[in-house]
């Protein structure tokens, strides 16, 4: 089913009308639960799924083992690909939402609230093919594009979605400049995300409006590249009154060194604790959008690297909550028989990765305990 965009702005309000109707049917959280330890503390948790047919092997709320995760787990959700131009435009003047609708009306009648990522994944590799062809005759056209999909997308969820990720990862991290595609180039690149960022908070008043990317605190020369490309770019937007609320940090986090743990978090702690207390220190709030660990160089032994994965994101989650302005805690997934990481970083050892709360068989993981064990200990946000 495809919709021009006159009819996908009519079924927004159908969409919204349909939400404040449904029944809501809280997620059935045990008191010890993820999200119920972060409330404790002023936050939330939540997690990344996915649409799939009724009963799809797949990380989708239509996956009862998947979707009893979620529901014990979880209080937020957020589509890990179903907002995305890639499955949301088929075309430049049609609109497809069947799956996004499907995870919004699941998020919707179990009570869980939802965050929208993404309004534009800036990097063109990931464009649909018919964007990343398209000539723009001028600044006009490209911007006449975003604002009106912006302004479908929010009129069709409204309140339904909370929070968005705006623009999603604007920045070159080799350069620290923003990323050069066709679309920057017809509007120019400040001009691009300001218009993004404008344009949604005049569609989506009530909504956490946020920047996403995913700069991370291991010490190499394009992590502090990249990390000085987002410091300029925070700070673009509050000299030009730019409307951003918060920084999403991905929180990919990656054992790349076979070295201890104490080893690696003694070299990272330092520099990322100065990013974030620069970008605190601008006003920004702060959300951990898309957590996992990548375990690339950790032993192969299950138990040794399990315990090592835990370790290290308990250190990194420590650091991340001992910061009032973080918000919320969103997981890339709730468990490895879904990770990407499989798929995009390989270990050399073939074996499975094992960078989520649950293992392949929905059973807890140390790690589970480990993000347990950072809320219990973190101190209650006031920003």
């Amino acid at each position: 089913m495809k919709f021009t965009r006159r009819e996908a702005l009519a079924g927004g309000a159908m969409a919204l009308s349909a939400s404040s109707a449904a029944s809501m049917v809280s997620p059935a959280r045990v008191p010890d639960s993820l999200d119920s330890l972060a409330r404790r503390t002023g936050r939330r948790f939540g997690s990344a799924l996915g649409w799939s047919l009724p009963g799809a092997d797949a990380q989708s709320f239509a996956n009862p083992a998947y979707a009893g995760v979620l529901e014990r787990e979880c209080g937020l959700l957020v589509p890990a690909n179903e907002l995305k131009w890639a499955w949301t435009r088929p075309g430049p003047n049609a609109f497809d939402f069947r799956q996004i609708d499907a995870i919004a009306n699941y998020a919707t009648t179990r009570g869980f609230q939802l965050r929208g990522h993404t309004l534009f994944w800036t990097p063109a590799k990931w464009y649909p093919k018919w964007l990343a062809q398209m000539h723009f005759a001028s600044a006009a056209e490209a911007e006449r594009l975003l604002t009106a999909h912006v302004r479908t997308v929010c009129r069709r969820y409204g309140k339904r979605i909370y929070s968005y990720d705006v623009v999603n990862e604007a920045i070159q991290p080799e350069t620290g400049e923003i990323r050069d595609t066709n679309v920057t180039r017809a509007i120019g690149g400040e001009p691009f995300l300001d218009l993004m960022f404008h344009t949604a908070r005049a569609e989506a008043p009530h909504a956490l409006l946020v920047y996403n990317d995913y700069m991370s605190w291991e010490r190499n020369s394009e992590d502090e590249s990249h990390m000085r490309g987002v410091l300029k770019l925070l700070e673009g937007f509050r000299r030009r009154g730019t409307p951003v609320d918060a920084l999403g940090v991905q929180s990919h986090i990656r054992l790349l060194k076979p070295l201890r743990v104490v080893d690696i978090v003694r070299e990272s702690e330092g520099p990322w604790r100065r990013f974030l207390d620069e970008v605190t220190a601008m006003g920004y709030r702060l959300v951990v959008t898309e957590f996992d660990v990548n375990d690339h160089s950790a032993p192969g032994d299950i138990a040794v690297r399990d315990q090592m994965v835990a370790d290290y994101a308990r250190a990194y989650l420590d650091l991340m909550l001992s910061y009032p302005e973080l918000q919320d805690v969103l997981c890339w997934g709730m468990s490895d028989r879904y990770t990407w990481l499989n798929d995009f970083d390989p270990r050399a050892d073939k074996l499975p990765k094992r960078g989520l709360p649950y293992d392949a068989r929905f059973k807890q993981k140390p790690l589970r305990q480990a993000i347990a064990a950072a809320f219990a200990g973190a101190g209650t946000r006031h920003a």
